[in-house]
């Protein structure tokens, strides 16, 4: 039997056996946006062995008014699955597990929609939202974007937000900040915080990335980077899960593997979220280049290919099981108390 072979027979079997988090997943809240996310989704992630799955239902495109609209029926729809858990509290997520069931958890990319409200980060947690980013590529009042062309940093509201997201149990994600504002945020860590989809600038230098000095700051508040699948931030349009195994080993080299996991961002037609960034260029950099060939993204069935690219790269088992799952649960029960 041939080596590959064989890395490929024990990255099935790790995928059947470990706990597998993908902590991002942009459902499709708005039918303007088609980009084929959409609640019939769920259960292709379920197959392919993931037991927790985090979606973004809104952010900085949304009031208050929106997001709990948008919210109350996503709880709707979920609870109407039967293979369907919505996931409350860390306990929740092994239960979802024992009975077969896919464990969803809710998140918001950025902090507009909570209008300066503080108290609904509270209310909002209490309604499932268990990580929020702060902002969405461009500034809002809580601080700077990654696609600024200057980051002011953390506001003084901001500052209220992340102290307030940790003192309730809401996880502080920094995806999609300026480099400045999410310095500025891991420098008032008390829990854990993450880059929930956001790989390592040193092996693709995309807007999106985050430097060496950024990945340790945040491993040093106890917390980690998801990797994302998506090519624009792989720095590759082919062999993506090869990709992938690339920024895991880089994040790993710098913070070692208890400071990385999964947050692939999938979006299923690439044509169409394309689309919609070519129309967003303020929020988008990449649509100004004529040239941008579009985003394509690694599939959750290609979750073996990335765990037999990390075995045939000397991970073991052990560190393979905390990268596809047991870091997000370390993070999630220390920032969610």
């Amino acid at each position: 039997m041939m080596q590959s072979d064989v890395f490929a027979e024990r990255a099935e079997q790790l995928c059947r056996d470990a706990l597998i988090c993908d902590m991002v997943w942009p459902l499709d809240f708005d039918p303007a946006d088609t980009v084929g996310n959409d609640y019939s989704k769920l259960l292709r992630f379920k197959h392919a062995g993931v037991n927790l799955l985090s979606v973004t239902l809104a952010g900085d495109r949304h009031n208050s008014a929106q997001a709990l609209a948008i919210v109350a029926d996503a709880r709707r729809r979920l609870a109407a699955l039967p293979e369907v858990q919505i996931v409350h509290r860390i306990g929740d997520i092994e239960a979802a597990r024992r009975a077969g069931k896919l464990a969803v958890a809710l998140h918001f990319e950025g902090t507009r929609c909570l209008e300066r409200n503080l108290d609904l980060i509270e209310a909002f947690r209490d309604l499932g939202i268990r990580h929020n980013l702060l902002a969405f590529n461009s500034a809002n009042s809580a601080g700077g974007g990654c696609a600024d062309a200057n980051d002011g940093g953390l506001t003084r509201f901001g500052a209220r937000v992340v102290e307030e997201m940790q003192r309730v149990g809401v996880l502080v994600d920094l995806s999609h900040c300026g480099p400045r504002t999410s310095l500025d945020a891991l420098a008032r860590a008390r829990r854990p915080m993450v880059f929930s989809h956001s790989n390592a600038a040193a092996l693709a230098p995309s807007f999106r990335n985050i430097s060496d000095e950024q990945i340790r700051a945040v491993a040093a508040t106890g917390g980690l980077v998801g990797i994302s699948g998506c090519s624009g931030y792989l720095g590759s349009h082919d062999d993506l899960a090869s990709a992938v195994v690339r920024h895991i080993e880089h994040v790993c080299q710098l913070v070692g593997p208890k400071h990385v996991g999964l947050g692939l961002d999938v979006v299923f037609d690439g044509a169409a979220i394309s689309a919609w960034i070519r129309s967003r260029p303020d929020e988008w950099p990449v649509a100004a280049d004529p040239h941008w060939p579009g985003f394509s993204y690694v599939l959750p069935e290609q979750l073996p290919e990335i765990v037999a690219g990390l075995l045939a790269g000397g991970f073991t088992n052990e560190e393979i099981e905390d990268i596809l799952g047991r870091n997000w649960l370390r993070v999630c029960e220390a920032a969610w108390q």
